[in-house]
């Protein structure tokens, strides 16, 4: 368990998919690049055993924004797309809502 103050410290931001393309060697990664309103941000997610990359373009989904980056497969992932469940469902807002806006 974490306390409220801690996870206040989580930056959860709405993005929109303009990018999906293949990370070589990898079976499960998509690169995605998310428009988070005053910047673009590229993000690994293991979630092309469960999507098509054009089912994905233009979906807003909400993106844990300062994680730290990491790198995997040759490549930098500069956030995380948040999903639920076993076959992940990727979490999703209104399309009225602005790229970057705070998720509260």
């Amino acid at each position: 368990m974490i306390n409220f103050e801690e996870f206040k410290k989580t930056k959860m931001r709405v993005g929109e998919i303009k990018e999906v393309s293949e990370v070589p060697g990898a079976d499960s990664l998509y690169k995605i690049i998310v428009d988070l309103g005053s910047e673009k941000r590229q993000v690994l997610a293991g979630i092309k055993k469960y999507y098509e990359k054009e089912d994905l373009l233009n979906k807003k989904v909400v993106v844990v924004a300062n994680l730290e980056e990491k790198e995997m497969f040759g490549e930098v992932s500069q956030g995380m797309i948040l999903a639920a469940g076993e076959e992940p469902a990727l979490i999703t807002v209104d399309e009225d809502v602005e790229n970057g806006a705070e998720v509260k």
